[in-house]
């Protein structure tokens, strides 16, 4: 059962009380990410900023902020996406109201210019790292030539010189317009009492500045067209395409998760056996994401650069069968039991299911327990399969290979 309450300067608080667990689970959603950037001055600030929240403040130096978060066993990090950065932590619950002044303390960082020059390079490090992997230059790569220059195309962690030119007063100013009570949510899940949660939030989160950011959503332009990125020294070919896919509100998103389970899963999948089964490949997924406003399918396919042009044309063909070779009663079942497992072993942690109510709460401004969530899958019927390929035909529209092979595909 959800517990929802909302502070006066627009912070909303909410808790799914499970007095069985064993932990207690809480993360602030920051209704902010990479498509909320300005592409030309702050490609990178979402993540950046993420970064310097646990440089701590002028009371809580990072070095103490971290020993105190570690003294107590508390397992805690954050992450960055297009949409939201969340920081979150779970730890026993007789520590809860420690930890939980600290995780508040530290949304409202110093922002030393000292740190910041120190965790710029950091974070040009870690762009230099992720540009040696490939699954990552084809992922960045087809991201931007898909949506092209709407706001989902950019890459989460900045461009180096994004970074390079981003200063300690930009990310001031981002975070003073960003990090407003309004575009806050508060998710606690476990074992807790709610009671002293509403005391903490209130102690703690009720002097944030109040108000909200704008967020427009509009549509991409998808680009239907075919990118080959040179890299002669890897051994293997990485192709990553993306098509349009439900969006994170439509009635078929349920759906859209159990077609991507048969056709394109790590196992018991459609392209499983036709490509990876055999070894003709390592990798041939398709996984579906669902942004506001746009979604997407995103097929990628890992296998050796000689072999590239044939299995792509073999994962092409998988594809096309959809629209002659209807999904069985089978596949459909054998995706749903999957899906359910899935939320049910994530659903015992209080850890995923804070994590899946905020997101869900971002996403769609509701609150979904896992009984909502397995009834909505149980609903899914065969025609809904059917609607969402024939409203979102899986294509390879928009495509980026990366590898020896420079042929076009």
């Amino acid at each position: 059962m959800l517990q929802q309450a909302k502070l006066p300067n627009g912070l909303t608080i909410l808790g799914e009380h499970r007095p069985s667990a064993q932990s207690v689970a809480f993360g602030f959603f920051v209704h902010t990410g990479a498509r909320d950037e300005n592409h030309a001055c702050e490609s990178g600030v979402s993540h950046f900023l993420e970064h310097m929240v646990f440089k701590g403040t002028d009371k809580l130096p990072a070095e103490m902020v971290n020993r105190l978060f570690d003294d107590l066993g508390c397992n805690y990090n954050a992450s960055t996406g297009e949409e939201v950065t969340t920081f979150y932590a779970a730890v026993l619950p007789e520590y809860f109201e420690t930890v939980f002044p600290l995780q508040a303390a530290i949304l409202y960082p110093s922002l030393r210019e000292d740190d910041f020059t120190t965790e710029k390079q950091v974070i040009l490090e870690e762009i230099a790292e992720y540009a040696d992997q490939p699954v990552y230059v084809a992922y960045d790569h087809v991201m931007q030539l898909h949506f092209r220059e709407h706001p989902l195309g950019q890459p989460i962690l900045g461009t180096p010189q994004s970074i390079q030119s981003l200063t300690a007063e930009q990310m001031k100013t981002y975070h003073r317009e960003h990090y407003l009570a309004g575009n806050i949510a508060l998710v606690v899940a476990g074992n807790f009492d709610w009671d002293q949660v509403l005391e903490l939030a209130s102690k703690e989160c009720g002097h944030w500045p109040a108000g909200e950011t704008a967020h427009p959503c509009r549509c991409a332009a998808p680009a239907a067209q075919t990118v080959v990125i040179a890299k002669p020294a890897l051994q293997q070919q990485h192709i990553m395409s993306i098509s349009p896919a439900p969006d994170s509100c439509h009635r078929l998103r349920y759906a859209a998760e159990m077609v991507s389970i048969i056709v394109g899963d790590d196992s018991n999948s459609r392209l499983y056996w036709e490509l990876v089964d055999p070894g003709l490949t390592d990798i041939a997924e398709i996984s579906y994401s669902d942004y506001q406003g746009c979604g997407t399918w995103l097929t990628y396919l890992c296998c050796d650069p000689e072999a590239a042009e044939d299995n792509w044309q073999a994962v092409r063909k998988v594809l096309d069968e959809l629209n002659t070779k209807s999904f069985t009663v089978e596949e459909m079942e054998q995706a749903r039991n999957l899906l359910a497992t899935r939320l049910v072993s994530r659903g015992e942690q209080p850890m995923h299911r804070m994590l899946a109510i905020g997101q869900n709460w971002h996403s769609r401004m509701e609150y979904r327990s896992l009984d909502d969530e397995l009834e909505a899958l149980d609903q899914v019927t065969m025609a809904d399969l059917q609607n969402v390929i024939r409203e979102f035909p899986l294509r390879l529209t928009s495509t980026v290979s990366v590898g020896p092979n420079t042929a076009t595909l």
